[in-house]
């Protein structure tokens, strides 16, 4: 869905902005909190006579630290009428401390149709754009809502958000394009989760990626269930076969002339989880139109990539799915034959995203020979127990490939934190009857379910330099704050943005 609120940087003052709600950036100094961006940074010259207290006595009264994010509103005249003006805390002006800011703003202006944030603060000049693109991506993704109500529910989210932050040379432009594909490669990310599996069938997904590759300029393959059959896409197939809406594979293409490296992304596309045979109850299953995410960030991603002017080569496969229940659904204890011609015994089939992940990986390593593999799923829970939902779970066979999605995470604000592919449980992989089993074998080591799902995925790397983003937890949302709000997340979209920026 079209983002509801737009960002624009304007030249002047913030009461000639026309807005309903003015924003006065407070900081948080050595000394303690310190009001910014008054005159001359686009506030009235006799701002303290106008406001129902001198600027720094406001802020003390409202027990103002400056923390991002942090905020007071009041009335006052500016000189174009009564608007609300807002305290608004950014911390020390550091990206993160402007995105958390951003977001706080775009919560604070619901329902209004017009706010604006003076210039002069720290973090929207002077520091190459970071921080005006950090705050537009905070704001915007505050402002992302889904909703199929026949009526709006609660306040809108603000029409526009001015950043005075320009002298009208356009030096804010490009920031704030940046902030803003950043957050529309995320809200799109957003939306393909958000759908319920109703209408979400594999093909509709498929088809979705498509549009998404070819309103970004990129080429687009899908195989049906014909060509997966045909091709040998042994995995892929065994966890649709229950459904009466069979699976697909999506490739789409970003390659920009002079690329030095080629990288493959790739995402988990189960459309709807019923755990097939191995059934999940009820209230686990009430969260599973959304764990096709890790395909729809992959999907988000590679939307942007041109946009930002990427130049690494980026191949997204999409490997699409949905675990259903019926006379036809694998069973457990039958075996698939994978791409690569490995044999898979299925001793869980609630463990079906490594399988469907496990032939894209395959036709990665044989076909497009890249130099680094990346796969993001919403795979276990014992990432999510491990780790909780602010965090993903990062497993990668490469320091420096970990390393460098560690820091785009930490620039992204979508952390992640590294956890070990403990060779001693490597052997708890192996099937009694074929190559692998899709779960552990053994309880001797307490079964480390997030483990051994990467220890699984990573058979099917060939060896290739690889990182494995396991986004169960942070995937999901279950309230509105922060850049949040309820339902699919888009995390790590942003995160390998950044890093394929790099």
């Amino acid at each position: 869905m079209p983002f509801p609120t737009q960002i624009h940087p304007v030249a002047g003052s913030a009461a000639e902005a026309g807005a309903d709600l003015v924003a006065v950036a407070v900081r948080a100094g050595a000394e303690g909190p310190e009001p910014v961006g008054g005159p001359p940074g686009g506030l009235p010259d006799d701002l303290d006579a106008r406001l129902p207290a001198p600027l720094a006595e406001l802020v003390a009264h409202y027990e103002l630290s400056g923390r991002a994010g942090e905020t007071a509103q009041f009335a006052a005249d500016l000189g174009g009428g009564l608007v609300r003006v807002a305290l608004l805390g950014i911390g020390e002006g550091t990206p993160a401390d402007m995105r958390t800011a951003g977001a706080a703003l775009a919560r604070l202006a619901k329902g209004r149709s017009r706010a604006a944030v003076p210039a002069g603060a720290p973090g929207l000049a002077g520091d190459g754009g970071e921080g005006a693109a950090a705050f537009a991506e905070g704001a915007l993704l505050a402002s992302y809502r889904f909703t199929l109500a026949s009526e709006p529910k609660g306040p809108e989210p603000v029409g526009e958000i001015a950043l005075a932050c320009g002298d009208g040379d356009g030096k804010p432009v490009e920031p704030l394009r940046r902030g803003t594909a950043l957050a529309r490669a995320a809200a799109l990310a957003r939306d393909l989760i958000n759908t319920p599996s109703a209408e979400k069938d594999p093909a509709w997904l498929a088809a979705r990626a498509a549009e998404a590759a070819a309103g970004a300029g990129l080429e687009a393959k899908v195989w049906d269930e014909d060509d997966l059959e045909r091709e040998g896409f042994g995995a892929i197939l065994g966890v649709g076969q229950g459904s009466s809406r069979p699976p697909r594979m999506v490739r789409i293409d970003y390659a920009p002339e002079g690329a030095d490296r080629h990288v493959v992304l790739v995402g988990k596309g189960v459309t709807f989880d019923t755990g097939g045979l191995s059934l999940k109850p009820n209230d686990n299953m009430k969260l599973m139109k959304t764990d096709m995410s890790g395909a729809a960030v992959v999907v988000g991603a590679m939307s942007a990539l041109g946009e930002l002017g990427c130049r690494t080569r980026v191949t997204g496969l999409l490997a699409v799915a949905e675990n259903a229940v019926s006379g036809s659904a694998q069973r457990p204890g039958d075996v698939l034959t994978t791409y690569g011609g490995r044999t898979v015994e299925v001793l869980n089939t609630d463990a079906e995203g490594r399988l469907v992940m496990a032939d894209a990986l395959d036709y990665a390593v044989a076909e497009l020979e890249p130099d680094a593999l990346v796969d993001v799923a919403t795979l276990t829970g014992a990432a999510k127990v491990a780790l909780g939902t602010g965090m993903g779970a990062l497993f990668a066979t490469d320091d420096g490939l970990a390393q460098a999605l560690l820091e785009a995470g930490e620039r992204s604000g979508e952390p992640l934190w590294r956890l070990p592919l403990t060779e001693e449980y490597a052997d708890t992989v192996r099937s009694r009857v074929a190559d692998l089993a899709n779960i552990g074998t053994s309880g001797d080591y307490g079964h480390p379910g997030a483990t051994e799902a990467a220890l699984f995925l990573r058979e099917f790397t060939g060896g290739l330099p690889w990182a494995h983003l396991d986004v169960a937890g942070p995937g999901r949302s279950m309230s509105e704050q922060g850049l949040l709000t309820k339902g699919g997340t888009g995390f790590a979209t942003r995160t390998l943005l950044r890093w394929l920026e790099g």
